[in-house]
């Protein structure tokens, strides 16, 4: 019977267990039933949607590609203003010139496209420096540009500048330079190597030719064999083609009066040496020495032996009657009949051998102050040995043969 009332418990617990777990899975469906139905009305009711983002309509479209047109529009425009006010300024002359005004223009050897550029433009040539260096820069006439003197037409087109560049000057100029210690003949020789001044005209007036111009240059008066030895001042001579002899000799002299004005005679003076005394000078310390600084020391030996007397005996005043190329003295070369020849005749030799530099006239215009009365070369660099006394000018060529061998 207990048993039987146990059975009945259980299954009315099970029974219950059964109704509440139906109940609570009639609920669920319930609950989702209604979940699908209020989605569906959602859907269906009109109205902003919650949890999607909102569409763009049309207009809102249009609206953004009017801004966008609007913003380039602009841009473009912006861009047309500074390429206007660009090229203005690019185009803006760089000097106010009349236009068709002749003018002269010198390009330097080596010169660039950008220098060219500015030389002109500063000339009135072309109206400006940039724009020109562009146009050569688009005809490939880079590094085509030939140096020289150009007569050009102020405010020319560019491309016609760049032609007449390419073609080369209307006025061709030599550059001669002439080295110090060159004599005479040797210069007339470089005038007609490197600027095609006649030889013969040229070497007639060099050597012969003194008064023809002792009108301009007083110093030339009585020069000996009326040559201009000694008073063509070496440097480096800019000649215009088609320049004469007699254009060339002017240049020179004129060169030399500008250096020789500036430098001090008072000490030469007082020794009772002129102006050409000072050149005879100069010139034998161009032939004497190699390094400029000793001339003043060849120049005080020099300066201490005419006050002692002695004979100068220097070398170089008669290696200029011998050919051209000797180099060395004999005995015999010693004893030649020159007036040039300082170991035959007393005192200077009575012409300059050769035509000297700056260095040489302010030399030969103040000596160092010394009691030197020898020198002796003893450097294959040329450097020479000065000496006081004869066995000191002894001891000065031992070392001269030990170095050369002679």
């Amino acid at each position: 019977m207990s048993g039987h009332r146990y059975m009945m418990f259980w299954q009315g617990v099970r029974m219950v267990v059964f109704c509440k777990s139906s109940d609570r899975t009639q609920v669920r469906r319930s609950e989702r039933s209604q979940a699908i139905r209020a989605r569906a009305a959602a859907t269906a009711a009109p109205g902003p949607r919650r949890a999607s983002a909102p569409r763009r309509t049309p207009q809102k479209r249009g609206s953004v590609i009017r801004v966008f047109g609007a913003i380039v529009v602009l841009l473009i425009v912006a861009a047309f203003v500074a390429v206007a006010v660009g090229w203005s300024m690019l185009n803006r002359p760089a000097v106010e010139v009349a236009a068709g005004a002749p003018v002269e223009v010198e390009i330097a050897s080596g010169s660039s496209t950008a220098a060219i550029a500015e030389k002109l433009a500063s000339a009135g040539v072309v109206e400006n420096a940039l724009m020109f260096r562009l146009q050569s820069r688009l005809t490939e006439s880079d590094g085509l540009l030939r140096a020289g003197v150009y007569t050009f037409s102020t405010g020319m087109p560019y491309d016609l500048v760049l032609e007449k560049l390419k073609i080369g000057p209307d006025i061709v100029f030599y550059d001669v330079p002439i080295p110090e210690g060159f004599t005479a003949r040797q210069i007339a020789e470089r005038f007609t190597a490197r600027a095609q001044i006649p030889e013969a005209e040229l070497l007639a007036l060099v050597t012969g030719g003194a008064g023809e111009f002792a009108a301009d240059h007083p110093y030339l008066e009585n020069a000996y064999g009326d040559s201009l030895e000694g008073f063509l001042f070496p440097a480096t001579y800019r000649v215009k083609e088609g320049t004469s002899a007699r254009d060339v000799v002017e240049m020179m002299l004129d060169k030399f009066d500008s250096v020789i004005a500036g430098i001090d005679m008072s000490y030469a003076k007082s020794k009772n040496l002129d102006l050409r005394d000072v050149v005879i000078i100069a010139s034998i310390l161009e032939r004497e020495s190699k390094i400029q600084k000793e001339f003043p020391l060849v120049s005080s030996v020099i300066y201490n032996r005419l006050a002692k007397p002695m004979r100068l005996q220097l070398c170089a005043t008669v290696l200029y009657k011998l050919p051209e190329g000797t180099t060395k003295l004999t005995n015999a070369d010693t004893k030649l009949d020159s007036p040039y020849n300082t170991y035959i005749h007393d005192g200077l030799p009575v012409g300059p051998i050769s035509n000297p530099g700056l260095a040489a006239l302010t030399a030969a215009a103040a000596p160092a102050k010394t009691d030197y009365y020898y020198y002796v070369l003893t450097g294959k660099d040329g450097s020479q040995t000065f000496a006081s006394t004869y066995d000191e000018f002894l001891r000065a060529k031992q070392v001269y043969q030990n170095v050369f061998g002679d």
